[in-house]
């Protein structure tokens, strides 16, 4: 048997029922639960869970978020250091005992002060919040009054926010008008994603409708696929508070991931971490949750405020938050008389449940009005979490009216990139479609020419395997070049190849007696790519017509030779050396100046002599004669000490010693006290210097 996790929000105007309605399909009251958690005895607060059974065998569990409505006010009140709670005198469009989960509820400051919640705004910012991260959303609508503001307002934050489907839940059906409401509804759904929304007349009262209600929420549910585990799990916090002998507690929806008891967490943008205790859901203790899953954490070492409050997100990997967002967005055509948003100006943005002021910078005009979309930057005022994908809400800087929705195209966005046309047409591309991933991945590696792969799009709603599926597709391709640890668009890393390539042949010409040019010389020309790109630059080379010996890298067929003016030179050191082969003049006599330095590095290079030290070299012919003699020596007579074979060779001590030490490095012989023996592999060689 199936068992798929969902989540349902109710939508719609104050006092159509959506609370009733939710407490007759569930049999939680929402209502009850802030009660509840002022005295500390649930953390179950504002959400309902329905069960319900798909029609091809599957069990859906359905978490509820009830967003409640607005009008209800709290008046705390602290007399001599103590404090109490009472509901305010009801007003009209008001009702004792709403919804509180996504009010921002903060401490009395001083005795006698109370605090009152404000009204409609403050409801919509909890709708906003609350329905952030649904699954289907339930629209309701009261025979009663019909399609109010307020239910057109929630309507068009649906849409903004993404969702693609909903049922409407017709309340109060007992009071006759069922009809009328019915074909009310369609025609304002008429030219929305809506339009064939399923209509299901239901009463509390009588309990009518019910049962059709849960068919109709099941055949949804079964149509949709559940929530992606794209191994990034978040979850937006909508509740923080302390509960005696448990400690701290943060409730929210949990998309993109799982989470475990026992898993580190960090609370973004802060990246405070910890670790959690334990989970519930929906009252019940789980060691695991899985996404679309109301999720309750404990994380007793964090403090309210100071370390997690609402509007964090706690996340399992440490993001970079975001200051400035490229977005796409949209005003609907629904909006009567609005007024054209005015670039540069200023409007809350409601993502997930934080809420942050932000400055609006449209790219190409001055305004966006009512059915317009249009490619902008949110400069934020505090950094949030985004992702490339998510929605969000604008509303204006009074917050009395929403004004736009959009999506997230770029959380890495900063304003030198935002005035580039090109930049910006790439990121716009994306607006096309934000969940296709190849069109993401390869604007990502346009605009940035070089990725680190396992990197590429941390902040997006795409697992690691699908973007390594489209890397690999775009590599195939040939669009691409790819390997373990680099990424980049073909014609940039052409170029970056080309550019090595011409530095290594320069070097070839300029020092024609090199084996080639220090890779270290090289990096200092290429200070704009990381160590990693070198690193895979260098590797891709070598594949090809370039080889890489020691710390050099060289043409294939780069054949060390000196200048004809220095030819005589290196003829001149040879003769020295070869004059006293066994106790050769010093280093320094052999290269008085730079053009003998470079005779004599050529020839160390090619091997036709032996480096001893920054002081002593011999011509090859010689040091494997002194070789072959110790060699002799020793397997003749045991082991001997650096006099008797200085005198065996005919060298002077001057010489001996590094000779010796070279032979140890090399693997010939071993020092053991005075005396010199041979290694077990006796048939150890010079190495070519």
């Amino acid at each position: 048997m199936t068992e798929k996790h969902f989540i349902l929000a109710t939508a719609g105007h104050v006092d159509h029922g959506k609370s009733a309605l939710v407490k007759a399909l569930t049999g939680t009251d929402p209502d009850r639960l802030p009660e509840e958690k002022a005295r500390g005895i649930t953390i179950d607060l504002g959400f309902a869970e329905l069960n319900l059974d798909g029609p091809n065998g599957e069990i859906f569990h359905v978490g509820i978020v009830d967003v409640g409505a607005h009008g209800w006010v709290r008046v705390g009140i602290r007399e001599d250091g103590g404090g109490g709670e009472r509901s305010a005198p009801r007003r009209r469009g008001s009702r004792v005992g709403e919804n509180l989960l996504h009010r921002e509820v903060v401490g009395l400051e001083e005795p006698g002060v109370g605090l009152v919640l404000r009204g409609h705004e403050d409801f919509v910012r909890n709708m906003i919040a609350g329905v952030g991260s649904i699954d289907l959303g339930l629209l309701v609508v009261a025979t009663d009054d019909g399609w109010m503001p307020q239910t057109e307002e929630h309507l068009q934050i649906l849409v903004y926010l993404g969702v693609k489907r909903i049922v409407v839940a017709l309340t109060k059906s007992d009071l006759g008008n069922i009809d009328n409401i019915t074909s009310q509804i369609r025609e304002k759904l008429r030219e929305t994603t809506f339009a064939n929304a399923q209509i299901a007349p239901t009463s509390v009262r009588t309990g009518e409708g019910l049962e059709d209600l849960k068919r109709s929420l099941a055949s949804e549910f079964a149509a949709l696929s559940p929530p992606h585990d794209i191994g990034k799990p978040r979850l937006f916090v909508d509740r923080a508070f302390t509960l005696r002998g448990i400690g701290t507690v943060v409730t929210g929806t949990l998309t993109g991931g799982v989470l475990q008891v026992g898993d580190a967490i960090f609370v973004q943008p802060k990246g405070v971490s910890a670790r959690i205790r334990s989970l519930q859901s929906h009252g019940r203790d789980v060691d695991l949750v899985q996404p679309g899953t109301r999720t309750a954490i404990n994380l007793p070492d964090l403090e309210i405020g100071a370390d997690v409050k609402r509007g964090d997100v706690i996340t399992a990997r440490l993001f970079g938050p975001s200051s400035t967002l490229d977005v796409l967005l949209t005003r609907t055509a629904r909006l009567r008389r609005a007024v054209p948003m005015k670039s540069g100006a200023s409007a809350y943005v409601h993502h997930g449940t934080t809420r942050t002021l932000a400055k609006i910078i449209l790219a190409e005009s001055e305004s966006l009005a009512a059915g317009q979309s249009a490619f902008a930057q949110l400069r934020l005022t505090a950094p949030l979490l985004g992702f490339l994908g998510d929605r969000f809400v604008v509303r204006d800087a009074s917050e009395q009216h929403t004004l736009a929705g959009g999506v997230v195209l770029n959380p890495d966005s900063n304003p030198t990139d935002f005035r580039s046309p090109e930049q910006r047409a790439l990121v716009a591309a994306r607006a096309a479609n934000p969940d296709d991933v190849d069109l993401a991945v390869w604007t990502e590696i346009a605009r940035t020419g070089v990725i680190e792969p396992s990197r590429l799009l941390e902040r997006s709603h795409f697992s690691a395997a699908e973007i390594a599926t489209a890397l690999r597709r775009l590599c195939d391709h040939g669009e691409i070049f790819l390997c373990e640890n680099v990424g980049a668009k073909m014609l940039v890393w052409l170029d970056l190849r080309e550019r090595a390539a011409r530095l290594i042949d320069a070097a070839h010409r300029t020092h024609p007696a090199r084996r080639g040019l220090e890779l270290s010389e090289l990096r200092a020309e290429l200070t704009s790519i990381s160590p990693a790109v070198f690193d895979a630059l260098m590797v891709d080379l070598c594949r090809t017509d370039f080889v890489r010996t020691g710390s050099m890298i060289a043409r294939g067929s780069h054949r060390p030779s000196l200048p004809p003016e220095i030819l005589p030179l290196a003829e001149k050191i040879r003769a020295a050396l070869a004059a006293k082969p066994f106790d050769p003049p010093d280093r320094g006599t052999l290269s008085e100046d730079r053009r003998a330095k470079e005779a004599l590095r050529f020839l160390i290079e090619q091997g036709d002599m032996v480096e001893l030290n920054s002081e002593i070299v011999l011509l090859r012919d010689a040091a494997e004669q002194m070789r072959s003699t110790v060699v002799g020596l020793i397997s003749g007579h045991g082991p001997a000490t650096a006099s008797q074979l200085r005198q065996a060779i005919g060298t002077s001590r001057r010489v001996i010693i590094p000779f010796l030490e070279y032979l140890d490095r090399v693997g010939v012989t071993q020092r053991t006290g005075d005396s010199r023996q041979l290694r077990e592999t006796k048939s150890a060689t010079i190495a070519r210097r």
